[in-house]
């Protein structure tokens, strides 16, 4: 994907966004602009429900009246989107969209970071940060998704499990 291509978030009438969405991809085939507007989406949660006794699964929109969209920002990319029906704007401040940052791309799952881990569940490694910052554990667990791995550390002559972010360790050469 290119680099400058950027997340941005619009407004829409509530119950459009779906519409929006669709109409977006549509105006982009239509119009050839598949490299300036790279990606719609509309941020969803599946919910469990308990409804008389079953569990019932649904999609919910996490943000009402929202749409997100990966573009590079040119006067002709911003007129597509902002005349499709149902989008009020970008959100932004002065009329000016403001695109979203890497923090909040990561917060909201938008993207997905491929994270590669050098060590596996068995493995010796080290803290190399926070408050055990130079113990050494053994890995019990590893959760790449979430980003977290539990080490089983001795301290104080007792074996102590931790759970720990990713790059608060790393595996021993």
């Amino acid at each position: 994907m290119p680099d400058n291509a950027e997340w941005y978030v619009l407004h829409t009438y509530s119950g459009y966004e779906n519409t929006v969405a669709a109409s977006i991809e549509k105006a982009r085939e239509n119009r050839h602009m598949e490299d300036l507007i790279l990606e719609v989406k509309i941020p969803m949660e599946t919910v469990t429900e308990i409804v008389d006794s079953k569990a019932v699964t649904k999609e919910h929109k996490i943000f009402p009246g929202y749409v997100l969209i990966k573009m590079i920002m040119t006067d002709e990319s911003w007129h597509l989107v902002r005349n499709v029906r149902g989008v009020t704007g970008f959100v932004g401040s002065a009329g000016k969209a403001i695109p979203l940052t890497e923090k909040e791309i990561l917060d909201l799952g938008v993207e997905k970071r491929e994270i590669t881990v050098g060590f596996s569940v068995g493995d010796s490694v080290r803290v190399v940060d926070g408050p055990l910052d130079g113990f050494i554990g053994t890995v019990d667990e590893l959760d790449p998704e979430k980003g977290r791995v539990r080490v089983t550390v001795s301290m104080f002559g007792r074996e102590t499990p931790v759970d720990l972010e990713l790059d608060q360790v790393e595996a021993m050469k």
